[in-house]
């Protein structure tokens, strides 16, 4: 929540800015536990559980003449509850204006679902950013000494320059950092980005500091916020990433390779200020045989915890709710057996 918070901060002040307004509430953010928006809010921004939350007390979603679902791409139960439900009020509401936006976006499906929508290409105001991948024949086999390899040839290209490194979780994210404080680069901070991560130890990594920052960070880092000045990306291309097995019925996170759009969406955290670099820690025939979109989270997750979510929302049953992937009957129906066994519905 906390990255969240600083990331709607920055995010309310830059449009306010832009569009010149100077009544603060005019353009506001909700975020968990922290609400800015008051009665002459215009403009809102918020994380797409609050959405989800807002349609239980508004089911047409009155209040809003326009919603933008920005990142569709990661494809989340959220986003994907958002997408049926507001593909359903669409009939109800021509009024609404609905813009699904994403930088790597599979376009002709998400159009083809909202019946046919029109597609919309804005080029990005991006910098070229130059491309190496590391041969892991080449390279040592630990990730902690293979970011520290390549820092090191960062260093001595551009010393100065604020790095971005994609790392798996907070055990990737300690080792490497000690790995790298070891090396003492001059004038440079190592800074950690996790989610268990105190908020005074967090408010540094968007902090403009004279000195060079090395942030070291989850997949929070790719598209839920934008950490500002960062030149270089090192992308150890691989993530966190939750699975289901059905024959144990447990779930669990996997370390596995990012897919393609992941990937791109990594790289663009560059190039945004001035040319950029982008390191990725695999060969590039490696990140060819990838899956170009990841798996969304609906054939990722039990159905029985999707059901029961549903429930809660009354978002009706999910046999008939309009999944963009809909799940399959026979994964439908081991979701009802778990629950049936627990006894979770009447």
């Amino acid at each position: 929540t906390q990255p969240r918070r600083i990331a709607a901060t920055s995010v309310t002040s830059r449009v306010a800015e832009e569009l010149g307004v100077q009544d603060v509430s005019r353009v506001a953010y909700q975020v968990r536990f922290d609400n800015r928006t008051d009665a002459n809010t215009l403009i809102k921004f918020m994380t797409d559980g609050i959405l989800l939350t807002e349609t239980q007390s508004d089911a047409d979603l009155l209040a809003y003449d326009a919603l933008i679902i920005d990142e569709v791409h990661e494809r989340s139960l959220n986003i994907d509850f958002l997408l049926g439900y507001l593909k359903r009020i669409l009939a109800r509401r021509p009024d609404l204006k609905l813009i699904i936006s994403s930088a790597t976006l599979e376009v002709e499906r998400f159009s083809e679902f909202f019946s046919n929508a029109p597609i919309i290409s804005v080029p990005g105001k991006t910098f070229p950013i130059e491309l190496f991948y590391r041969d892991p024949d080449n390279a040592d086999t630990d990730l902690a000494d293979d970011v520290a390899n390549a820092l090191d040839e960062l260093t001595e290209m551009a010393p100065e320059q604020n790095v971005l490194v994609f790392l798996t979780g907070e055990q990737d994210i300690r080792e490497t950092a000690r790995v790298l404080e070891g090396r003492r680069y001059p004038q440079t901070d190592i800074l950690p980005l996790y989610a268990r991560l105190p908020p005074g130890e967090q408010r540094k990594v968007f902090a403009q500091t004279p000195r060079r920052r090395v942030i070291l960070a989850t997949n929070v880092a790719e598209t839920s916020l934008t950490i500002p000045g960062i030149h270089v990306v090192v992308d150890s291309g691989l993530a966190r990433i939750k699975r289901y097995n059905h024959r144990t019925q447990v779930e669990k996170l996997h370390i596995e390779p990012i897919s393609q759009a992941s990937a791109r969406q990594r790289m663009g955290r560059c190039g945004r200020i001035s040319a950029g670099v982008c390191i990725r820690l695999y060969a590039e025939d490696d990140f060819e045989e990838r899956p170009a979109f990841t798996d969304p989270e609906i054939k990722r997750s039990s159905l029985a915890s999707v059901i029961l979510t549903m429930l809660n929302l009354r978002l009706g049953r999910i046999e008939d709710f309009p999944f963009l992937d809909p799940p399959s009957p026979a994964m439908i129906n081991d979701g009802y057996r778990e629950l049936n066994e627990l006894q979770a519905l009447t």
